[in-house]
């Protein structure tokens, strides 16, 4: 075995482990809230959010999720709030491509947490850029009361679901909702919303107030299937579409509607025949021990059909790559951070993983070039930031590193970001974080997102602690100074990982690193169903 062959391996070995680590960690979560209330589930006839999924896709495809990692580590108090009570992916029902929905009534009954608010509208947002279908398998409580102030009145809360419903069914985005549990309240107007509604006989149930507020506020005795249930809404209100005896025959019908949706292609990004790509490959990239330097062109290599990408301005601009590439006969851009230390046209050397002056220039043409061919873009983070010092400061760093983020900014071709490694302050923006809407956003395991390094970031909160403390008349010894240190460097380390930001929906998903592919071809896929504005050429080029 060769050198080169056996740090391949050590790599492999190691990004494995924290595939375990991450599969150990998903696994919990898919338990939802447990086995007695999976137990009580099936009990009163109906499948888990997890078992309607299954049913509801075309046998043998993939359900790409996006969002389980969300609450995680969060609401410990409530007992905790397993993928934020709802499911939510990519999932091909009668061979079109649809997000999905499915609250998970074993977590708090599918109650509604701030982070389940947040996620359902992650998940509309998805289909309302990409105008695919989205299909929503109700049962749920409504609002978490205990949080309700989280959740309720703000623009980013609990009202702005039905605002999407509107502006989808506006613009001709296929909606259909399945009650197939609990609708109350507030929620009761997401189906009706939709295009289409269908209900469980027996266990599903619609209606603003239940049987005990309504005795409460109006004094009227009334009981659940009187109140709400399937038959009084298919027979009396009209508000149900189509009544259903099981779960099954839900889901079915859900597949029959479904097939008779056109499935329209807006814009023909253009797609050969896949090539090939050996899985594991991905895998023996990065370094385990981070701060080791590796050449971005592999990582570019290992996702590309058949390993074959063009480079754009191959030999300038170095700590930043840009490729021409297919991933699974989709043609993107590439743009890759690149972690070797290289010499720059000037002669001087440059560290990798860092954006000088002359690779922020050529990201922000090659930006430009995509969105003028209607190319979609993958950015590939592992990027410490813009390079700082006297020599880059009066080089414009700033001038040039705002060419980039302006690139990005009004990049309108679909953009989707995966994090590799690291994914630091201004770099991150550059790069198309959260904040520049990719269409996706992924990090795989071995993934950190924050304002800048673990180490640099407690230095700096070390020398203000000390000498705010110093400030005080307070002496701190160097033992007092190296536990602070290490207390700081702790709670940063856990703030800067990928199940952190994940837990928040700063990222939509940590992937195993073979799947990328699958996640990029499917979120292309569903941009085929959406409009592409002319990109401004001027924007960048002033």
């Amino acid at each position: 075995m060769t050198k080169q062959e056996l740090s391949a391996a050590e790599n492999e070995d190691g990004m494995l482990l924290q595939v375990s680590r991450l599969n150990h960690r998903l696994e919990r979560i898919l338990e939802g809230g447990g086995a007695k209330r999976v137990a009580k589930q099936h009990q009163q006839g109906k499948l888990t959010a997890r078992e309607r999924v299954r049913k509801l896709i075309d046998p043998g495809s993939e359900f790409l999720e996006f969002g389980a990692f969300a609450g995680y580590e969060m609401y410990e108090e409530y007992g905790g709030c397993p993928a934020g009570g709802v499911i939510t992916g990519y999932g091909r029902v009668a061979g079109r491509l649809c997000v999905i929905v499915a609250n998970d009534a074993t977590v708090k009954a599918g109650a509604w947490f701030p982070i389940t608010g947040k996620k359902n509208l992650r998940a509309q947002e998805i289909a309302l850029e990409n105008r695919v279908p989205i299909i929503y398998l109700v049962d749920s409580a409504g609002v978490f009361l205990p949080l309700q102030d989280e959740i309720f009145p703000d623009e980013r809360h609990f009202g702005r679901i039905f605002r999407n419903n509107a502006r989808m069914s506006a613009l001709g985005i296929t909606q259909i909702a399945a009650v197939m549990g609990s609708c109350v309240a507030g929620g009761a107007y997401l189906p009706i919303m939709s295009d289409e509604s269908l209900i469980v006989q027996d266990t599903g149930s619609i209606f603003l107030a239940g049987p005990y507020l309504v005795r409460a506020a109006i004094g009227e005795k009334v009981d659940k299937e009187d109140l709400g249930g399937a038959d009084m809404h298919a027979s009396v209100s009209g508000v149900i579409d189509y009544k259903c005896a099981n779960d099954t025959e839900c889901l079915d019908t859900i597949r029959d509607l479904m097939s008779r949706v056109p499935n329209k292609v807006i814009t023909p990004f253009d797609r050969t025949e896949p090539g090939s790509v050996e899985a594991s490959a991905v895998l023996g990239v990065l370094p385990e021990e981070r701060s080791k330097p590796y050449d971005g062109r592999d990582l570019i290599r290992a996702l590309a059909d058949d390993g074959k990408f063009t480079e754009y301005k191959e030999e300038y601009g170095q700590t930043v790559l840009c490729a021409y590439a297919r991933i699974d006969g989709w043609s993107v851009g590439i743009v890759a951070n690149n972690r070797l230390v290289v010499r720059s046209g000037k002669g001087e050397m440059q560290f990798g993983g860092v954006i000088y002056s002359d690779s922020a220039d050529k990201a922000a043409r090659f930006i430009m070039v995509c969105n003028q061919k209607n190319i979609p873009l993958v950015f590939l983070h592992d990027v410490s930031g813009f390079m700082v010092g006297s020599r880059s400061e009066q080089g414009g760093i700033i001038k040039d590193g705002a060419k980039m983020v302006s690139a990005v900014s009004n990049s309108t071709v679909p953009k989707f970001s995966i994090v590799v490694g690291n994914s630091y302050g201004a770099g991150n923006y550059a790069m198309c974080g959260r904040a520049y809407d990719p269409r996706l956003m992924l990090a795989w395991p071995t993934a950190r997102i924050a304002v800048m390094g673990g180490e640099q970031a407690a230095k700096v909160l070390l020398q203000i602690q000390v000498s705010s403390q110093k400030a005080r008349g307070q002496e701190v010894s160097e033992q007092e100074e190296q536990e602070l240190l290490q207390r700081i460097t702790e709670r940063y380390d856990h703030q800067t990982s990928p199940y952190y930001a994940a837990a928040r929906l700063w990222v939509d998903e940590i992937i195993d690193p073979r799947k990328t592919r699958a996640y990029i071809s499917a979120g292309i896929e569903a941009a085929t169903h959406a409009p592409v504005e002319r990109f401004n050429v001027g924007a960048i080029q002033t």
